[in-house]
């Protein structure tokens, strides 16, 4: 498997069966996304912000390097899905 696929079913996963859909994204306005894919990347020297899960990054934790930083990538591609989303929304709102 390659990079990009770790990173296609992660986000696939995320969205099936955690339930983590764009619509729902849109509350992290604030860049949360992009910080707790930083967290992952940069393993702890990053503070999160305290809208994620203790449990959830417990859980992350135990997971192999590859699946952490494909975790981080598919954080970026929920970011990209959200800000798509906004401008789809700015765009209906504008017409």
């Amino acid at each position: 498997m390659t990079g990009i696929e770790l990173i296609a079913k992660e986000r696939q996963e995320q969205i099936e069966r955690h339930g983590f859909l764009p619509d729902g994204d849109l509350k992290y306005e604030k860049g949360e996304l992009l910080h707790f894919a930083d967290y992952m990347i940069f393993s702890n020297n990053v503070k999160l912000p305290n809208c994620f899960n203790t449990d959830i990054i417990n859980h992350l934790h135990t997971k192999s390097r590859i699946e952490q930083l494909a975790v981080a990538g598919a954080l970026l591609a929920a970011e990209i899905d959200r800000r798509l989303l906004v401008e789809r929304n700015k765009q209906i709102n504008a017409s």
